[in-house]
């Protein structure tokens, strides 16, 4: 991305599919059932996404979306989704590790084809992707029955401040599509966080949270905002997503700290985004763009 670069358990039988390191080709449709989040036939996903799979374990979903979109492109539309609630080797922006116990949590990739669209998206607007993950994240976390949730740049889910879901965006090796990859904490309990500055859905008050209403509304609202983006040709300005995103993204208006990738610490005013995604902010040196970074809100 530019500003970061740089499921109800049912009667149904039940399909286990276990993930291996390599596959050539994963089945067209699996579902599984596991302990702690269930995820059996996911109806409501299922009406949303052009491809589920399903797999009951694997090391990085994103990575090995992009193994089966770039080997198979025909098998993997626009908004094809692979997902698991038990990933080993997940990864989050600026090379951190993420994991959490099995069953507890979601690992969503979802592919983006933009030219699977009407209107155009050129590659310069794909910075937008994980901004719009994250308001699609937001909202469908909010409609799930949790109160106090937050975007903050580029691309983390908050609530009440705590962390309850990562977003990572990652290009085929050709720039031709996009996986948006999700990790979203939903069982998780205290003694289980990986940092004091985390939570989950049912530590925040949401004590069964629906996986598959969750994903189904979290793809639908990215569905929707790309389709406006791409409909504008990428005019983020055009298209009402600049601002949309700024009124989602409670970064805006903050004061920040900013750790940037090279180990700079920047304090500064956050006052908006470019035309690009980068964030905004005023700094003692004056106004600056940051197009990567990992930012905390001050609470002065």
């Amino acid at each position: 991305m530019r500003p970061a670069v740089v499921a109800r358990s049912g009667a149904s039988s039940v399909t286990r599919f276990t993930l291996p390191a390599r596959v050539g080709r994963i089945p067209l449709t699996v579902s599984y059932k596991n302990v702690g989040v269930s995820l059996p036939d996911l109806p409501r996903t299922r009406s949303v996404a052009s491809r589920l799979v399903v797999v009951e374990r694997a090391g990085s979903t994103n990575r090995e979306l992009i193994e089966q979109a770039s080997a198979s492109p025909a098998e993997w539309p626009h908004l094809s989704v692979l997902l698991t609630d038990e990933q080993t080797a997940g990864r989050g922006r600026l090379g951190r590790q993420w994991s959490a116990p099995p069953g507890s949590s979601l690992a969503i990739s979802v592919l983006l084809r933009p030219d699977e669209l009407p209107g155009s998206l050129p590659v310069g607007a794909f910075g937008w992707l994980p901004l719009l993950a994250g308001v699609a994240m937001k909202r469908a976390i909010t409609a799930a029955g949790a109160a106090g949730v937050e975007l903050k740049w580029p691309n983390d889910v908050l609530i009440s401040g705590k962390k309850v879901c990562g977003i990572l965006a990652e290009l085929l090796p050709d720039a031709s599509a996009v996986v948006v990859g999700s990790g979203l904490n939903l069982t998780i309990g205290a003694d289980e966080l990986p940092a004091p500055t985390a939570t989950s859905l049912r530590l925040a008050g949401v004590a069964e949270p629906d996986a598959d209403a969750i994903v189904a509304a979290y793809l639908d609202e990215l569905r929707v905002l790309m389709y406006e983006l791409a409909n504008s040709g990428g005019d983020a300005d055009g298209s009402g997503i600049r601002s949309l995103i700024e009124r989602e993204c409670a970064t805006v208006g903050r004061e920040v700290r900013i750790e940037l990738p090279d180990g700079t610490i920047q304090v500064a005013k956050a006052t908006g985004l470019d035309e690009g995604g980068r964030l905004m902010v005023i700094t003692d040196a004056g106004p600056a763009a940051v197009a990567a970074g990992d930012v905390t809100h001050l609470r002065y």
